[in-house]
């Protein structure tokens, strides 16, 4: 087994009731799934798929038409018990820290499984890439996936609410911002005696 580490870029859009409030008994379930595998800076793979929801299988005519998806695409995408099985042996591949745009991923992700009665399948640790960007430019509120690859001067990869679009353009960011960090630790500010030759101060005051 390799022990180089492994980034995965995770996106999920989800199941959406026909009105903003919630109806009784309403969990939101995953049904597209977008991943991209990083190691060593290269991408190494990526996986989309469209998923099955368990409880609610009948999308409604919001959600159809926020994500612009058919019930057909719904119908013909895969389980969620094999989109678990598949999370899980990209676990278990290589040490992986997952990143996503939001905390909502993986707190559906985690409902999902519990709900299914199945394991969560990741074991490392996950960054919130949008709390990370909201502490290093130091918003005070989060700023949303699109939103943030614009500031950067850049467009996001394809369309919004494409999940495999999405996590790429996770992944642009992440870059952008490792990128920034990286400048800012080259960039502190000169000691005392970087600025100052003490050298040519002796000789003056030799003088």
């Amino acid at each position: 087994m390799s022990t180089a580490q492994q980034y995965l870029f995770l996106d999920f859009e989800f199941t959406m009731p026909e009105t903003k409030t919630k109806p009784h008994g309403f969990l939101p379930e995953i049904i597209e799934v977008g991943l991209v595998a990083v190691v060593n800076g290269e991408v190494c793979d990526q996986f989309s798929a469209y998923v099955k929801p368990l409880r609610f299988p009948q999308l409604t005519d919001r959600c159809k038409s926020f994500l612009k998806i058919t019930q057909e695409q719904i119908d013909q995408g895969i389980s969620f018990y094999e989109l678990v099985t598949l999370l899980s042996k990209y676990d278990r591949a290589r040490p992986s820290t997952v990143v996503t745009w939001g905390s909502m991923d993986m707190k559906v992700l985690r409902e999902n499984c519990m709900s299914a009665n199945v394991p969560f399948p990741f074991s490392g640790e996950h960054r919130d890439l949008a709390m990370e960007y909201k502490r290093f430019f130091g918003n005070k509120s989060q700023t949303g996936l699109r939103k943030a690859i614009q500031e950067y001067g850049n467009e996001g990869v394809g369309k919004a609410h494409c999940a495999l679009d999405d996590a790429f353009t996770t992944y642009t960011i992440f870059r952008l911002v490792e990128n920034d960090k990286k400048y800012l630790t080259k960039t502190k500010p000169p000691t005392l005696g970087e600025r100052i030759d003490f050298t040519q101060l002796r000789k003056k005051f030799a003088l």
